[in-house]
This record gives structure tokens, sequence and C-alpha cells, in this order.
């Protein structure tokens, strides 16, 4: 068992980031960490198991509680440390046989206790830990930050120990803000290698072991102002607040905050996308300037108005568009200073139930992570596994060695443009917005997104009348130019006879269109690949050991058993493209020979038509979801089955079945889905939930690119 001990140098230091980051480098590399803070902190009364709860959240894996502080300072004043360590290698051994690696999180020191150095040697010396020092530091000082490291080094045997494993820089100040970029998943092109050894040869001149293979540097994380940042909902206790409208103060950030003090007129240029303005209440033309601006598209983080009363009802009145589109307002009795001092000193941790932020800060601590130093702290004794977050990180490399050109639609959509941006900057695909290029530039502006230069934007208008001809021929005899002109109007239509003329390498949409809207111009100018007959979806469900494939559960309502056959031969190429070694199910309400009806007749002579057309894969039916997925109960149904109790690809016998299933195991169990991603069409077309965030947009255009990869070398 591989045990890595993770003790911070002082308070504020990001221990909870780093302890997150350094599970998700390991998961993204097939590598299941487990997570065990033993000790509870004296500070963190209404919080004590903040990273345990963020862990189990992201992670979607259970660890155990924490020993309760109460009882670690009880047992200190007795000098029971022996019984306090063996509560803790309790706890370690509990969690040990389901993970290969255990990321444990020390003790913070603070002023009022003085046993937390103590207690965190002695507990490596009991779990047999590596030790890795977690502190800020500073480019510019590098003296104070070589001594801060010499203090808690001693404590482990020095720099030379076999304890001590290395040291992981947080929060570092000093660096070019724009190194500060956070990845949509982890992304080891943003490590900073430079920066790095320019680092070491200062911090040596104090200490000549740090960056040394005995004192190895296996990270350097800048400080974010942007992942620093709490949401508007958090300053509410902070500053006695009470909610006029809470609006959208769970998702908007408080990126700058202004004291609004003079006349208006030389105010208005602090009304832009992330700004927490701080008013009087008596400036109602503050409130209406700030309703004016929500109205104009710019998503203010909200508003706060300080002392006296609230503003009357007829005021607000005005302000009801404002406040259908989300602005948060609060009222505080507190003054317009006393307020801002307050929100000066807000706490940079992350709250429990942000969990947007912490899936943020984790993707990029875990960038900055040197993962060959970690990989060989391993020792090759873990098991390689697809893990969600493997998932998703082999999506975004292999999308961005496609280089693929996607087009979408829906180019004036924010969330899509902030997509495409994010997509562009990081080489995960070309991207075409078919938009008008004004209407895109004063989105970006309003809501803060930076447009990389190279990112494509297309005036709809300017090119339609290229594809008229084009399109008359792809549907001969069905509709005729002045048909394809109006249809054309439709940028959906557009985008599919840019990638039906092979000008595009793939089409994203349904942010705002339905699954109709998206799919149907597909059918009639692209049509499906030659060696099938039919279209259908999977969904990539990310459980949270494994990846399954649910198929189909966006398409065909009720498959005869040839289709439902080719529908398991799609799903199963899908699967195998994406690094899924194919396991097939074919579910029915009945395993095996158990049960009669048509129903069950159409599974079993899908599964053997599909046996017959794909020797090669493993595929077993009929199998209830139990069978298919519980090993107990697979083994007992269906002992013979290569398939029961192991399966990862799920074929079902009808959309009914199929919707409902994925649905109630999204939402029940809180899992994560990317898709529908459709299959066998000539060219890949894909469609979006028109509830999807940001990051579903950027998968769903990797998965796109995949695909048109993996058409392109068939």
């Amino acid at each position: 068992m591989n045990t890595i001990l993770l003790i911070p140098t002082g308070e504020g230091v990001g221990l909870t980031s780093a302890c997150l980051g350094m599970i998700y480098a390991l998961d993204c590399n097939g590598i299941k960490a487990g997570f065990l803070k033993p000790f509870s902190e004296s500070f963190q009364e209404n919080d004590q198991n903040r990273t345990t709860s963020l862990f189990e959240h992201l992670f979607q894996t259970s660890t155990v509680e924490p020993i309760a502080y109460e009882r670690v300072s009880q047992l200190i004043a007795l000098e029971e440390m022996d019984e306090l360590l063996e509560e803790a290698v309790s706890l370690h051994r509990s969690i040990a046989t389901k993970h290969d690696v255990i990321i444990v999180e020390g003790l913070l020191p603070n002023h009022e206790d003085q046993f937390a150095g103590e207690l965190n040697a002695a507990l490596a010396q009991a779990l047999d830990a590596k030790v890795i020092l977690v502190s800020t530091a500073d480019v510019q000082n590098p003296r104070k930050t070589a001594e801060k490291i010499e203090a808690h080094l001693r404590q482990f045997g020095g720099a030379a120990s076999e304890r001590t494993a290395g040291v992981l820089f947080m929060r570092t100040k000093g660096l070019p803000e724009e190194v500060a970029q956070i990845p949509v998943t982890i992304d080891p092109s943003l490590r900073l290698s430079a920066e790095i050894a320019t680092f070491t040869i200062e911090l040596q001149k104090y200490n000549r072991y740090l960056g040394t293979a005995d004192l190895p540097i296996i990270g350097l994380v800048p400080f974010s102002n942007t992942l620093s940042v709490p949401r508007t909902l958090d300053i509410a206790r902070l500053i006695q607040g009470e909610w006029i409208h809470q609006g959208e103060a769970r998702q908007r950030r408080v990126l700058h905050s202004s004291l609004i003090t003079s006349s208006i007129e030389y105010e208005l240029n602090k009304f832009v996308a992330g700004e927490l303005i701080i008013s009087a209440s008596e400036r109602t033309d503050v409130l209406l300037a700030s309703s004016l601006a929500t109205s104009h598209g710019i998503p203010l983080a909200g508003l706060v108005l300080t002392e006296r009363q609230a503003p009357n009802a007829q005021i607000l009145n005005f302000c009801q568009n404002a406040i259908k589109q989300g602005l948060p307002i609060l009222h505080t009795q507190l003054t317009t200073l006393e307020t801002a001092q307050r929100l000066a000193n807000l706490s940079n941790e992350i709250p429990v139930d942000d969990t947007e932020r912490a899936e943020q800060v984790t993707r990029f601590v875990s960038s900055h992570i040197d993962l060959d130093w970690l990989t060989q702290q391993i020792n090759g004794n873990a098991t390689p596994r697809l893990s969600p977050s493997a998932f998703r990180h082999e999506l975004v490399q292999k999308s961005i060695a496609a280089k693929k050109r996607i087009v979408l639609p829906e180019g004036d959509e924010p969330r899509t443009i902030q997509a495409a941006a994010i997509c562009q900057s990081r080489g995960i695909a070309h991207c075409i917005l078919l938009a008008k290029p004004e209407a895109v530039l004063e989105i970006a502006k309003a809501r803060n997104i930076e447009l990389p230069d190279d990112l494509e934007i297309i005036d709809p208008d300017t090119i339609r009348s290229q594809y008229i001809s084009s399109m008359v021929e792809l549907r001969k005899g069905k509709i005729n130019d002045i048909q394809a002109k109006e249809q054309l109007q439709d940028t959906v239509v557009l985008g599919t006879m840019m990638l039906a003329l092979d000008q595009v390498d793939g089409l994203v949409s349904g942010a705002v269109h339905t699954t109709a809207n998206t799919v149907r111009p597909a059918f009639q100018l692209i049509k499906t690949a030659p060696e099938y007959s039919l279209v259908s979806s999977v969904f990539f469900m990310l459980l949270p050991d494994e990846v399954y494939v649910y198929g189909d559960c966006a398409i065909n309502p009720d498959p005869d058993a040839q289709q439902l056959a080719e529908i398991a031969i799609q799903s199963a190429d899908s699967a195998r493209a994406f690094g899924i070694d194919p396991r097939i199910a074919m579910i029915s309400y009945s395993t095996g020979t158990s049960g009669t009806g048509a129903d069950v007749d159409k599974v079993r002579e899908a599964t053997e038509i599909a046996r017959q057309r794909r020797p090669d894969l493993l595929i077993d039916g009929p199998l209830q979801y139990d069978a298919a997925s519980v090993e107990s109960v697979g083994r007992q149904k269906a002992p013979e089955s290569p398939v029961a109790g192991r399966a990862n690809v799920f074929i079902f016998p009808d959309l009914n079945t199929g919707n409902t299933t994925y649905k109630a195991v999204q939402r029940a169990a809180n899992v994560v889905s990317v898709g529908p991603m459709l299959q066998g069409l000539n060219k890949p077309v894909n469609d979006l939930s028109r509830g999807a965030l940001v990051d579903d947009i950027v998968f769903t255009i990797a998965l796109t690119a995949i695909q048109a990869e993996q058409q392109a070398t068939v």
C-alpha cells in the first residue's frame, strides 16, 4: 500500500486543494486513490469535514469520518499519543483494501495548540507514509520560502531522509498572471517546468537539497485570482446581509467589488461582468443602473445596498427585468465602508457546497503536479482503470491530437461562445461559430469571455447563397431553390451543409435547439454510413469506478431485432473508440431462458444476430440489469456468461426503457453523463441538452472531434 501524507507548513497554504489535486492527477492516470483526514481541526467547528465532503462529492466515493478534535486534544493532554495513532491507523486500514494509494491530509498548525508538528511526524511513522510538504511560495523571496521548508523538514529527519518525498508549492506569488490558466481536465502542458528550474536555482542558495532528487519540487501552483473568488451567495453571512432577491447568487462569482460613491455618470465603467456593486440604499440611480446593465446582458456578481432601509417595492418594480434575469440583490445595515472592509477579509477556502469551484481548483492543481514523479511513487503496484476522470482526460488529449474543425450553429449562445473559446485556446478543436461577429463580440465583452484571435466567426448571411445549389442536388427531387434558400435560414441546416461538403469535420448543436432540430438535417443531408441502416445514440455514464455505455436512449423508439443488433454493434465500436473494452449486455426483464414473450424473444434474436455479424465481440442476452452489472447476481443467474456481472455496454430494448434508465441512474446516483453521441451517420453530428453546462459543451466538441478522426481512419 502506497500512502502519501501531505503536511502543511502553515495556515492558508491550500492543503485541501493540494489533496484533491493529487487524487485527481492519479485518477486521470487510472489509479484509484483513497483519501483520509485522520484528525479534525479546532478552528473548523462548523466545517470540520470540508475536505472529506468535497472528496466524496468530486470522486463519488466514500471515506471515513475524522477523529473529533475534542478526542484528539483529550488524548494528547493525557499523553495517550499511542492510542490516538492506533485509531488513525485503524481508519487508514478500513479504506486501504479498496484503493491503490491513500492520500492523507495532515493536521494544520494553529495558534491555539502546539502539538500539530509532533502529531504529524508521529502519524507519518505510524502509517509508514511518504511525506510531501505543502507550502506557499513567493518567487521574489526565495530565502523566506526556503527557510519555511527547512523549519518543517527537521521533524522528518531532514531533506535526505527516506521519509521526505518532496515539496508542493501552492498559491505561488510573483508569477505572471497569464500562467494561471484553468483547464477543462488535467493538462500537463500547464506545468511550469521552466519557472521551477529558475526558482530552484534561487532556492538552492539557501537550501542545497531543494529541487534535487532528495527533495524534488513536485509542483509550482500559481496563485489564481479567478479560483480564489467566492460566489455571491457566500458573502451574505459575512456582511450580515438579507436577500432582497437571491437570484443566481449560487452561480455568480465576485471577481471584483466596487463602491459607488460619486455621480452615476462617473461610475458606469464599473458595471461589468463579475462586479459586485456596493452602494447606499438611498442611491436608487445605482439600483436602476444595475438593472439596466443586467438587461443588456452584463452578468454582474450582484448588488449590495447598505445602511438604513432596503428600497421600497415601487423602486424594485422598475427592476423586474433584472430580477427575472437572476441579479442577486442584498441589503445590510452595515455602512458602505464596513461592508467593503469585511469583504476584503473573506476567506480563500472553498465552502463545502461550492463544488463547481472545487472541481476547477482540483483540475488546476493537478495540472501543475509532476505526473512522472507521482507515477514513480506508486512503484507500479496500482492497477490502471478507466475512471471518469481518466475518460474525460483521454477525450481531451485525443481531440487535441485529432485537430478537427467543428461547426457550432448556435454561435451567439453565451455557453457555446465560452466553450468555443476554451476549445480554441486549448487546441481541443478548431471551432467555427455561425453568428453575426458583432453579436458574438458584444456577448463576449458583456461576460468577460476572452476570444482567441484564431476563433473563426462566420456571418451566416454572407455564405448562405453558396449552398443552395448543393443542397438541391443532395435532396434531388425533394426541394427546389426557393425551399433550399428558406431552409438555409436555419443555421443548423447551414452547418450541416458545411459538414456534408467536407468544409468542417463535425457539428455540435442543441443548447437552444431541440434534438429533432439538430438531427433532422443530418438524416436528410449526411445520411447513414454504408455499413449501417440506422442512426442511434449512446450516453457515456461516468460512474465512480468505471465508465458505462448506454444505448439507445435518445433516437429509436422501438427497434426490431435487426435494428437492436445494429445498435449493439455501433455502441460496441463507439466504446472501443474511446478506450473501453466492450462487454455488451442486451437488457431485458428476463435473464437467459427464464422468461418468455415477444419482448424477450426480440432481445434473444438480436443477441444472436449481433454475435453472427461480429463474432469478435463479447455479447450476451437477454440479461436483467442486475445480472449484467452485479457480479454476485451474474454468477447466480448466468454462471456461464462471459458478460454477466461484468458488462460495461448496456443495450436497452426500446427508447422508453433506455431513456428512463439513464435519467434514473443520472439523477438518483448523481452520475455525470456525456452525450447523447449519435452513431451510424456518415459524419459526426452531436446533440446537446438544452441545460448543458459549458464543460458539457466542451466535452461534446472533443467527443465529436474524436469521432471525426475515427471515421477518417476507417
